[in-house]
């Protein structure tokens, strides 16, 4: 990764974080309720997917159509996460497989 890619990933991630900031307080609350979330159990590949640019086209759909925030996701923000990952592969699959592998070398 060059000087230029890093440059790059931080313009991106600024334009990012001013979408979010232009959305309505309570929409902000539950997007970072959700970022954190997924940044703990999330997919490995969330940084090199567009599941965050994602979830703030979807609610800023939800603002232009006029819906509070709990209309579109419902009331538990881990299950509205844990639904949007659920075919991809998982921090908590590599700690999972991490361990499988370790009691499989350990019974040899």
């Amino acid at each position: 990764m060059g000087i230029q890619d890093i440059i790059e990933g931080k313009k991106q991630w600024r334009a990012h974080t001013a979408r979010v900031k232009a959305l309505p307080p309570d929409y902000q609350i539950v997007y970072k309720e959700m970022q954190k979330y997924l940044f703990k159990v999330g997919p490995v590949d969330l940084f090199e997917g567009a599941l965050l640019s994602e979830i703030v086209d979807f609610f800023e759909e939800g603002v232009a159509a006029g819906k509070g925030v709990v209309e579109l996701i419902g009331t538990d923000v881990a299950a509205f996460c844990d639904d949007l990952i659920k075919d991809s592969r998982t921090y908590a699959d590599v700690y999972q497989e991490s361990l499988t592998k370790d009691s499989g070398a350990a019974e040899k």
